[in-house]
């Protein structure tokens, strides 16, 4: 399942921008992940909490959102969405198109607790 090693990734960056914002703690982490992305959303979190396991952000809940597939026609210019199986123009039925997005897996948010500074 390499869905492990997707998120033991996303623990090091999450890790990473911890310890530049000095955080005690991470409390949420919100990911956008496209169908084309190559993870399964149900396999990433039940990956998740084994990676997350003895870090920073051991307690943070994981937030997922689905992205759609959009591509843009070549024919007819038109930016729409379609289905991860068949990449047509939503406008005019073409097979002509490119993809714009739902490939990516983007970290999107991150909430932290950080460390009173109080003396």
């Amino acid at each position: 399942m390499h869905e492990l090693s997707i998120c033991q990734a996303l623990i090091s960056q999450v890790e990473d921008l911890a310890r530049d914002n000095q955080a005690v703690a991470v409390r949420t982490i919100w990911l956008k992940v496209g169908p084309l992305s190559g993870a399964e959303i149900s396999l990433l979190e039940h990956a998740y909490p084994l990676a997350a396991a003895g870090t920073v952000a051991e307690s943070a809940e994981l937030f997922i959102e689905p992205m759609p597939v959009r591509v843009r026609c070549r024919i007819c210019g038109v930016e729409s969405e379609a289905s991860a199986n068949r990449l047509l123009c939503g406008e005019c039925g073409d097979y002509h198109t490119e993809l714009v997005s739902g490939d990516e897996m983007v970290l999107t948010k991150l909430e932290f607790d950080t460390e009173s500074k109080e003396r």
